[in-house]
């Protein structure tokens, strides 16, 4: 996977016209190794999730920016201002079955298999993954992996 150029920008993806995705991709010429299918399944696992449990009373809104770290890892964040996750749940998010119990606020099904899996791909490309999160402002997912090459 390459991130290459820095760019702003910010789209209003087909029929959502209140949704808003913008990015700083500021890692230029950053290189990862990474399995294509399963960081494809990790980003969409991450945007999904941020739809699945965006609050209903604002648009949808998601920042996804890209950085390097001390000249050898990179850093991927996904940002949303969705329902949030409470502190005590933020520990176990990465747990295989577990789901964050949302009362009857929003009907998501699910087997809580999602961010284990994610976090089970990242820690196999020697990267790590975390979230911070804030009730009814939204989450933030921080993924670092190595780089393999930055110009």
């Amino acid at each position: 996977l390459f991130f290459s150029s820095r760019r702003r920008h910010t789209t209003s993806p087909g029929d959502w016209s209140s949704d808003v995705c913008s990015s700083d991709l500021e890692a230029e010429d950053a290189w990862v190794k990474v399995d294509e299918m399963h960081f494809t399944n990790v980003i969409f696992n991450l945007l999904d999730n941020a739809v699945k449990y965006a609050r209903e009373d604002v648009p949808l809104s998601l920042f996804i920016r890209t950085r390097i770290l001390d000249n050898d890892k990179v850093e991927i964040s996904i940002q949303d201002n969705g329902i949030g996750i409470k502190k005590e749940d933020l520990k176990k998010i990465f747990e295989k079955f577990y789901r964050v119990s949302t009362g009857n606020v929003h009907n998501v099904k699910g087997f809580g298999l999602g961010l284990a899996y994610v976090h089970k791909i990242i820690h196999d490309l020697n990267g790590t993954i975390r979230a911070e999160s804030e009730l009814n402002v939204g989450t933030k997912f921080i993924i670092i992996l190595p780089l393999i090459k930055n110009k």
